[in-house]
């Protein structure tokens, strides 16, 4: 094991903070980035009806034309009803509009083009998920990212689901439908490339429920778990908020959490999806002022597991007394430090992992220490998944917020400690571009924050917000967004959009409730 550790900011006040025996300076101007680390060794357009030639459609020029969606649906409608003719003639056309929507990205900016996917138990119903696919085809979209583990449940048949979350379709009656695998079978035969989004350290309500997995759940100072954390009543809803008393965070040190996980992506990759992306690789974001982390009790290193870890990093008994005393109390004073050294008069000098402690307060060390802790955690808990995604021949990516990762005040971090810019650099990197300002303008600098860490051999697939042809919720349209994300970054061929639920609204809503219109 190496014995170096290093925790930095790049915040002019704090500049980098080698805490082994040297000090480092490098620390980019262009941009603010946490970057804490511990060393541990670790042209063409698709066709309109039939076989015949769309018109021109610059703001997105691979998305087929009225007519010949209302025919294609027609088909599909006619064939769940039956009629061999219409199925044959629906399939011959499906295949069609693979080929030229092949073609078509090939030829047209972006290359690539994908949309985020939600399934519910309503797509086991016949010609549902067809429909949903066709769609997405008809869009312009060659790529989606289906959702696979969500919301502590997963997206495998309920026959055939050796993990520890409930399967997505329940019903007996439906117990062999394996919709993962259909989604991926069906979207190949329509040219679309089939990622599995997961979440990655958000394990979801029905784990944190399970009394055999007290000691996977992350927890901070207080001994709490992210299910005791509530929303400050009139706190408005935001996706990053959304976990607060309805999700699970594990400790990413814990031996359950880490097999548990692996044995879901086993089973994820038996279906060979085309890439797998992992969301939620952070801790939760806090309401209110706990959204800036500035106390070690604050952080959720207090499982069992990230604290023995934690503490086995010191190396001599004082550097460990001392320790626990700080998790414990979340500070020292002169009196713990004289007490402590009194338990160990052989220790002339507390010794971490690192070989000497660098000219800085104690206590300041300390606050380096459990926060690059923290973050090591998810870089661990994210590589090692990647790792074994990477063995099946299929590419991983990570999903991220732009702005997670940063230093805020003082000593303060943002409670998320997404490390991105020490993600490894041969998975995808997937930004959510989703800054809201009215214009593009908050955009355009989260995508150049990106870039500015992205590696030349990292693939960056900017994830935006929005719909087509109109502003939504202050933020323009997609069209707009994409044109701007072009600028700045003319380099990057691939977009994706969040998500069928906002392009889609109708679908969305009646596929929720099986209020589903039947041919």
């Amino acid at each position: 094991m190496v014995a170096l550790f290093s925790a930095c900011s790049s915040t002019a006040s704090r500049l980098v903070t080698h805490l082994g025996n040297t000090v480092s300076a490098g620390v980019s101007a262009r941009v603010s980035s946490m970057a804490i680390t511990l060393s541990l060794g670790l042209g063409q357009v698709l066709m309109s009806s039939g076989m015949a030639q769309a018109q021109f459609r610059p703001s997105n020029p691979c998305r087929l034309p009225t007519e010949a969606i209302v025919e294609k649906e027609n088909l599909r409608q006619a064939a769940f009803q039956g009629d061999g003719e219409a199925e044959a003639e629906y399939r011959r056309l499906i295949q069609y509009h693979a080929t030229e929507l092949e073609t078509c990205r090939r030829e047209n900016w972006p290359q690539n083009l994908a949309l985020w996917l939600r399934l519910y138990p309503c797509d086991a119903q016949p010609g549902v998920l067809d429909e949903v696919l066709d769609r997405i085809v008809s869009r312009g979209y060659n790529e989606i990212y289906v959702e696979v583990f969500y919301d502590g449940q997963v997206l495998l048949p309920l026959n055939d689901n050796g993990t520890v979350w409930p399967s997505v379709v329940r019903s007996p009656d439906l117990g062999d439908r394996d919709l993962l695998a259909e989604v991926i079978r069906k979207g190949h035969e329509r040219g679309l490339k089939v990622y599995a989004w997961v979440f990655t350290m958000n394990f979801g309500y029905s784990y944190g429920q399970r009394p055999d997995r007290f000691n996977a759940v992350a927890r901070n100072g207080a001994n709490e778990s992210t299910l005791n954390r509530t929303r400050p009543e009139g706190t408005t809803y935001d996706r990053e908020l959304h976990s607060y008393a309805s999700q699970t965070f594990i400790d990413p040190y814990s031996p359950q959490a880490r097999r548990d996980y692996e044995w879901l992506l086993h089973a994820i990759l038996q279906r060979q999806p085309d890439g797998v992306l992992f969301d939620y690789v952070r801790y939760p974001r806090l309401p209110g002022g706990d959204s800036v982390a500035t106390n070690v009790r604050q952080l959720w290193i207090h499982g069992e597991a990230s604290r023995n870890v934690l503490l086995d990093r010191s190396r001599n008994g004082l550097a460990r007394g001392l320790l626990e005393r700080y998790l414990q109390q979340g500070y020292l004073n002169n009196g713990d430090v004289q007490q402590i050294r009194q338990a160990h008069p052989d220790d002339e000098e507390p010794r971490w992992q690192a070989v000497s402690r660098p000219a800085i307060s104690l206590q300041q060390y300390l606050w380096n220490l459990t926060v690059a802790h923290a973050v090591q955690g998810i870089l661990d808990f994210v590589h090692r998944s990647a790792d074994q995604v990477s063995r099946n021949n299929i590419p991983s990516g990570a999903v991220f917020f732009p702005n997670g990762n940063q230093p805020v005040g003082e000593q303060g971090f943002d409670s998320r400690l997404q490390p991105w810019d020490r993600f490894s650099s041969s998975m995808e990197w997937h930004p959510m571009i989703y800054g809201v300002c009215g214009d593009t303008s908050c955009l355009t600098d989260q995508m150049e924050r990106v870039m500015a860490f992205a590696s030349d051999e990292t693939r960056v697939v900017p994830a935006l917000a929005g719909v087509w042809g109109q502003p939504m919720t202050n933020r323009p349209s997609l069209e707009t967004q994409m044109s701007a994300i072009r600028q700045v970054a003319p380099g990057v061929d691939s977009i994706s959009h969040f998500a069928y639920s906002w392009q889609f609204p109708e679908s969305d809503r009646e596929r929720k409730t099986c209020n589903i219109r039947r041919p």
